[in-house]
C-alpha cells in the first residue's frame, strides 16, 4: 500500500540509540505539543499532564531516576532530543471534570444550556472510582490514547521515538514532584533521531501479524 500514512507507519520503529547532537526543531515541537493537547479521552476528561524534558538540568534528573532499575533505558534520558513524561491523575474528581465542561462551553462546542446534561457524563468516571476516590486505572487508560496519538504524529513528522514503561514511577514522583503536581508517571516517550550506524533496530522490516489474524470484518 502506497498511502502516505501507511508509508510513515511502516517506517516508524523503536529507536535503540539516539544521536545527542540532533535536536527536534522548535517548529516540530510546536506540532507535537498541539497534538498532545488535542488527544482524545473518554468524556473529554483529559486527566493528564505531559511533562516535556528539554533542558540539561531536567535530563539529568530523568537520568538520575534510573538509579534503582530499568537502567537499559537510562541512556535515552540524555541522548534523546526530548523525553515526554505521560502522567495520569489518580483521583479525577467531579470538580476537576467541571473545568473540562467549562471549556466545552467556552469553546462553543457545547451549548450553555446543555452544561448540566454533560456533567452527567461523569458517571463514566464514577463507575471506575473506588470507595477511596481512586480511579487511576481508568485515567491511566486515557493516557494511552494520547501516547498512541503522539506516536502517529511523530511518524508523520519523521521523528524517532521509544515508548518506555521501563521507568521508576516512585523516583519520578520524587524528582519531578513539582511538575507532576500529584499526577503519576508510569510511561515516558523518548523522542529524537537515531544514531547513524549504531542503532541496530533502524531500517529493519516491519514485523506484524497478518491482517486476517487481527482484523475481522462482519
Amino acid at each position: 500500500m502506497t498511502h502516505p500514512i501507511i508509508r510513515d507507519l511502516n517506517t516508524r520503529y523503536t529507536v535503540k540509540k539516539y544521536d545527542p547532537d540532533k535536536r527536534i526543531s522548535a517548529e516540530d515541537m510546536a506540532v507535537i505539543k498541539e497534538a498532545l493537547r488535542l488527544s482524545a479521552s473518554s468524556i473529554n476528561s483529559q486527566p493528564w499532564k505531559f511533562i516535556i524534558i528539554e533542558s540539561d538540568e531536567a535530563k539529568q534528573r530523568l537520568h538520575d531516576s534510573f538509579v534503582n532499575k530499568h537502567q537499559f533505558n537510562q541512556p535515552h534520558a540524555k541522548a534523546a532530543s526530548h523525553t515526554i513524561l505521560f502522567a495520569y491523575d489518580p483521583r479525577f474528581t467531579k470538580e476537576k471534570f467541571s473545568t473540562r465542561v467549562d471549556a466545552e462551553v467556552s469553546s462553543g462546542h457545547l451549548p450553555a444550556d446543555r452544561y448540566d446534561a454533560f456533567m452527567g457524563a461523569y458517571a463514566f468516571a464514577e463507575a471506575n472510582t473506588d470507595a477511596k476516590g481512586d480511579n487511576g486505572h481508568w485515567t491511566k487508560a486515557q493516557l494511552y490514547l494520547a501516547l498512541g496519538n503522539t506516536l502517529h504524529t511523530l511518524a508523520r513528522l519523521g521523528i524517532g521515538s521509544t515508548a518506555m514503561e521501563g521507568v521508576d514511577a516512585e523516583m519520578l514522583t520524587e524528582l519531578f514532584k513539582e511538575e507532576l503536581a500529584g499526577h503519576i508517571c508510569e510511561v515516558a516517550l523518548a523522542i529524537g533521531y537515531h544514531k547513524d550506524g549504531e542503532d541496530y533496530n533502524y531500517g529493519l522490516p516491519k514485523a506484524r501479524l497478518p491482517a486476517q489474524a487481527v482484523i475481522t470484518v462482519i
